[in-house]
């Protein structure tokens, strides 16, 4: 998560926070060149530890007294905040492998599960959910293992049991289409050719009277490729054809 803070507010956008998750403060100006350089690394690298660190920003322009009391003469100026306390800093713009680094200092452990997951072979995946059942990731890892070896019935089991999120509805089609014996689309633009887009007008014409029509049309779409143009041409058509 990314806020930007202010001196009335930085209590509890960074404090407060920071008893639950280490908060990174960076501090900068609009007329500093190097801070616009490290904002977007700084960004992307907390954005990839998925909530396990949260980033505030404090404009020391419009916040004077959150810059006096971190005492900065130079920016920009980043502290790592974990239960009220500076726990470690650095001052300029640093590198995005020197930024994942600082950043990657603050995470916690990672469990037994965490460790399995990384590994991500059959046994391993098995073995985390045996030590975390409703471990997303996981499920979802076993699931595509499972449809790669011809038991898509059993990765729908597992999926059923996680929220839906979009690597969870690419699987679950994926699923769905090996039951129905329905070809995977694979790469990008043209594969499959004509024969895929006829029988996709071919579904077309019968999703809005014919469910199992509209899902497997939905499945197909969800498998492919995104940056084949077909899927988002066919995607505003299923839309036009139910509403």
């Amino acid at each position: 998560m990314t806020v930007d803070t202010t001196d009335a507010s930085f209590e509890n956008d960074v404090l407060v926070r920071s008893d639950t998750v280490p908060v990174l403060v960076d501090l900068w100006a609009p007329w500093c060149e190097p801070c616009k350089a490290l904002s977007p690394i700084i960004e992307r690298v907390v954005e990839a530890t998925a909530g396990a660190v949260d980033l505030v920003k404090v404009n020391i322009d419009e916040n004077p007294g959150v810059a006096q009391s971190f005492q900065v003469q130079s920016i920009p100026a980043v502290f790592a905040i974990k239960d009220r306390h500076i726990v470690d800093q650095f001052i300029g713009a640093l590198g995005e492998a020197a930024v994942r680094e600082f950043v990657a200092r603050l995470l916690p452990e990672p469990s037994e599960a965490e460790k399995l997951l990384a590994i991500g072979d059959e046994a391993s995946l098995r073995r985390a959910l045996e030590l975390e059942p409703a471990l997303p990731a996981a499920i979802v890892g076993l699931a595509e293992i499972l449809v790669g070896r011809g038991e898509p019935e059993e990765a729908l089991s597992l999926l059923a049991k996680i929220a839906d999120t979009g690597e969870a509805r690419r699987v679950a089609a994926l699923a769905r289409l090996a039951v129905a014996g329905v070809p995977v689309v694979s790469g990008t633009n043209g594969d499959g050719g004509a024969d895929l887009e006829e029988h996709l007008d071919a579904l077309l014409v019968e999703v809005k009277t014919n469910d199992e029509a509209r899902q497997e049309l939905v499945d197909i779409l969800e498998t492919m490729d995104p940056s084949d143009p077909r899927r988002e041409r066919y995607r505003r058509a299923l839309a036009a054809r139910l509403f």
